[in-house]
């Protein structure tokens, strides 16, 4: 699945899964991939103007860094030293599972984790006109659905989410 997605979404589902993994995560949601996209930026969107750290004020990261610095551990060189080529994206798969269709689940070499069901349909969204797979089409997955919470969070953040679906292209649902 990952094959037709652009470099720039390609991490970003990348790093969402990898936040997740970290986190002990049992699933990779809708959150971690909202925050993903706030850090990779795959898109030269101007209205996106939610940070990184505003967006991980609202997403639960099970961040350990503090507990593990207090033993005197640097989480981040622990993660240089052992996670050397891990982000390389040939070495990431994105796959429906054979006998669970509705399962998609993201393997690499950190280990392999399941999407919810927000974060699953969110990509089904993205990859449902032809084409590649731009950030701007990961954004409108997360904003086509509104029990996501995705859109909550940007909001939350202080994005003008009409002018971010107008700069992105986003369709709008037609009203009778």
């Amino acid at each position: 699945m990952l094959t037709r997605f652009t470099d720039g979404a390609r991490r970003t589902v990348i790093r969402a899964g990898t936040l997740a993994l970290d986190a002990g995560r049992p699933v990779l949601d809708t959150g971690l991939l909202l925050l993903a996209l706030a850090e990779i930026r795959p898109f030269a969107l101007g209205s996106f103007t939610a940070t990184p750290e505003a967006v991980r004020e609202h997403v639960d990261t099970g961040d350990a860094r503090a507990l593990l610095a207090t033993l005197g551990i640097d989480l981040a060189e622990v993660h240089r030293r052992t996670r050397a080529g891990a982000d390389r994206p040939e070495l990431w798969r994105l796959r429906r599972t054979p006998l669970r269709p509705l399962r998609v689940m993201l393997y690499g070499p950190l280990g392999a984790i399941p999407l919810a069901m927000h974060a699953r349909k969110a990509v089904e969204v993205a990859q449902w006109r032809p084409g590649p797979v731009t950030g701007e089409r990961l954004l409108w997955g997360l904003l086509a659905d509104g029990a996501n919470g995705a859109g909550r969070i940007l909001h939350a953040t202080g994005v003008d989410l009409p002018r971010l679906v107008d700069e992105a292209g986003i369709p709008r649902a037609a009203h009778a």
